[in-house]
Order: C-alpha cells, then structure tokens, then sequence
C-alpha cells in the first residue's frame, strides 16, 4: 500500500494506492474520495485503466467535478433545491438548471476526506472519513460519514457507507466512476453490453426530476434485462431519452428488501472485461455520458468526447424526499446509514 502526499501550501492533496496479488490497482486522492485510476487486466492479462480522470490530483480541483467521486449528502437530483421535513422547508443551492445536484456545488464531491490505510481480512483498504457540519449546503444536522474501499484478491472493489446524525436529515451516498472498459479515452462505449436486473425505470420530465410514476421497460429502449449493446437504441425517438440525450435515469432494482444482490455486468468483447456489480441499494442510475462533449482534457492530455465513459450509481431514487412512494432516504438519530456496493471484475473465457 503507497502514499503520496503534496506537500505544497497550495494544496491539500494526497493519494493513496491500493493492489492486489493479481495485478489490479487503484489510485484515490483525498478531494472528494476520488478514485483517479483503476487498473485492471483484459484477457490476454494486458493491464488498463478504465477509468476516466485526470493524472494528477491538482488537476480535479478545477476539472470535471465528479470524476471518480464520493457523492453526498444526496446523490441525483432535488427538485427546485427544496423538500419539506417535520414541518420545516429547507432550500438548498441550485447548481443544475433550476434543480440541487449531488449535494450542491460544495458536495461531498468538492471537500477534503480524512484517510485511513487499512488491512481488511488480508486486503488492502482504505478508510474515508468527513463529518458536514449542522447547515452544510443547506442540509440540518451534523452528519459524519465513513466510506471504506477495499480491493480484495478475489478483483472486488468492496465500498461500504456508514453515517450518523444528530438530526433528521435526507442521505443517499454513491459514487461516481466514469468506466470504459476498453480503456479510458480509447473511443465510445456504445458497443458495451449492459445488463439491469430491473423491470422498472423511473421517468423524469425536461430537468430530469421524476414525475413519481415507476414505469415498466417492457417495450421500451429501458429494457435491458437481457445484455444488449448500450447504443442499441440511446437514439430511438422516445421522450425520455431526448429529456437526457440519451440514457440518464434510474432503475429500479429487481431485489427483496435491502440484500446485497446483483445489479447489473457490463462487458466489452474486444478487451474481454467484465464488470459485475452489487449493491444494497434499490436503484441504480444509468448514465452514458451523454453531456460528455470533448472538453475534458484527460490522463495523457486525452479529450474525452461523446459518450466515452458511462456511469453506474448504485443509490436509492432521485428526489426522494418529494415524493413519498420513494422509499426514504431520512436518517435519524437513532439510527446509523449503512449500504455496501461490490465491483467484481472478470473477464471472457
């Protein structure tokens, strides 16, 4: 396990470095928990990064803000930045149209974690840990949160949430990884395969806040329930996709309760990758990097244009504390937030 720290005075960034026996890799700066790189083989056993990011750890400061980060207090979209609780109506900032995106512009995302080097059950782990304090970016209470990543020999990246409060206060954490299996900056990711373990998707209007229905994919460009190319149909004539330009939305995961179970895989046949993901939680936004728009000058001065990276959020629904079919995302003194999201990489035989 290695640790770098950047001692200027200019800067507060660190980055940590995770292994395992067999060859994978991560990177992590302290910005925001951000994984700046994961390394892992194709199968021929070539070693690549397929994540999208940056080289150094300065360079997320005034980059793309959610490269690789740790999402919160809530993740996805608040409509108008405002929801009502024990009475009260709190007014967050809007930083997306009209809308409170992934915890305001001074989110989890864009805050220095404390963290902790850690050996769990013989793998390599990191500890990150923040306390947002009572009124942070509008929010009540004080919240202190823990994130762990670990990297097992088994090519799993474990993530486990915990947090506390001393208020009611809404949380849904995530993370947010732009992923290309062939590699980052190596081209589109419509020839991906994607599979989600959901019958139901939720539909958003024009600023991409729901309008509260849980819709079924049957005989829609959401159905993937069976593994088919992520192009396949992400220009098809539909009203949701246009609101996106293209896949931005939540499903709804095909699962009893709050069990850890399989959410989607992805796979990429040139490189062999395979990417299983599980989760806790009971949705998963898919997102296809449809703002994507060569901008972002990435690893090795890459652009990074179009639907070159895609997202797979594993968190509970957008919006939730307006809409009250939504399963909650309250958490209250009394209780402790706890959800655990598993990476597993494979690749084809």
């Amino acid at each position: 396990m290695d640790f770098f720290q950047n001692n200027s005075a200019k800067t507060k960034a660190q980055v940590f470095t995770l292994k395992n026996k067999n060859g994978l890799m991560m990177t992590v700066t302290n910005l925001g928990g951000k994984v700046m790189s994961l390394i892992v083989p194709d199968k021929n056993g070539k070693l690549a990064d397929i994540i999208l990011g940056y080289d150094t750890p300065e360079e997320y400061v005034n980059g793309s803000l959610y490269f690789g980060a740790i999402i919160g207090r809530v993740g996805n979209r608040i409509g108008k930045g405002k929801f009502s609780l024990n009475g009260k109506e709190y007014q967050l900032p809007i930083n997306n149209g009209e809308n409170h995106l992934h915890g305001g512009p001074n989110g989890f995302h864009n805050v220095y974690w404390n963290i902790t080097p850690l050996i769990i059950n013989g793998n390599e782990a990191l500890k990150l840990e923040y306390t947002s304090v009572d009124g942070e970016q509008g929010y009540p209470g004080e919240l202190k949160v823990c994130v762990t990543y670990s990297l097992t020999n088994n090519n799993e990246w474990i993530i486990e949430y915990e947090a506390t409060t001393d208020k009611p206060t809404p949380v849904n954490l995530t993370q947010h990884n732009f992923y290309n299996l062939t590699g980052e900056g190596n081209g589109d990711i419509l020839q991906h395969h994607l599979m989600i373990q959901g019958d139901h998707f939720i539909p958003v209007d024009s600023g991409l806040i729901p309008v509260g229905e849980l819709r079924n994919i049957t005989d829609t460009p959401f159905d993937f329930r069976k593994p088919i190319p992520i192009g396949a149909h992400i220009n098809d004539r539909d009203e949701q996709l246009q609101f996106g330009r293209g896949y931005d939305h939540t499903w709804v995961l095909s699962k009893e309760n709050n069990s850890l179970s399989l959410a989607a895989i992805v796979s990429e046949q040139t490189s062999g990758r395979i990417m299983e993901i599980y989760t806790t939680e009971p949705g998963l936004q898919f997102y296809a990097g449809n703002f994507l728009n060569g901008s972002d000058i990435g690893k090795g001065k890459k652009s990074y244009a179009h639907r070159t990276g895609f997202c797979l959020e594993t968190q509970h629904f957008p919006d939730s504390p307006n809409h009250s079919n939504f399963p909650s995302v309250i958490l209250k003194p009394e209780e402790k937030y706890y959800q655990k999201t598993v990476h597993r990489f494979l690749t084809a035989q």
